[in-house]
């Protein structure tokens, strides 16, 4: 059985069920064609995903408060995206890690970007995570 029917099919499972609930959302909330390329990257999917104002975000629990530690896709005009990490560990504020790229290259950056050890996502809130290194 492939990944996708594996996830799709796993009702108990909170992060497949939330992905599914984000690739079902319109258009005017979210990119679809930036969903379905974060869908299809592996690291990503194994994310708890969250949709904000046609953001992106990914969580490494799937309750809130969310982690708030992972970079996230923003639009940024006409299917142009932009990544930035909203949340810095010392409290610095906003990092911007792109500029106006495609959905392909803003995954790909925040695939590349996601910390060592990062995901699954645990069921739970972020105090049953380890701290990222």
């Amino acid at each position: 059985m492939a990944d996708n029917d594996t996830l799709q099919t796993a009702p108990d499972d909170p992060v497949a069920a939330q992905w599914q609930l984000v690739r079902e959302k319109g258009g005017h909330l979210i990119d679809k064609t930036l969903v379905e390329a974060a869908y299809a990257n592996p690291a990503l999917r194994r994310l708890f995903p969250l949709v904000s104002h046609g953001s992106l975000q990914f969580s490494r629990c799937t309750r809130f408060p969310w982690s708030q530690d992972l970079p996230s896709i923003f639009p940024n005009g006409e299917r142009r995206f932009r990544v930035l990490r909203l949340h810095e560990p010392q409290g610095s504020g906003r990092e911007q890690i792109s500029g106006s790229v495609t959905a392909d290259e803003a995954v790909e950056l925040v695939a590349s970007h996601l910390p060592a050890g990062c995901g699954p996502a645990l069921d739970g809130t972020p105090d049953v995570l380890k701290p990222l290194s």
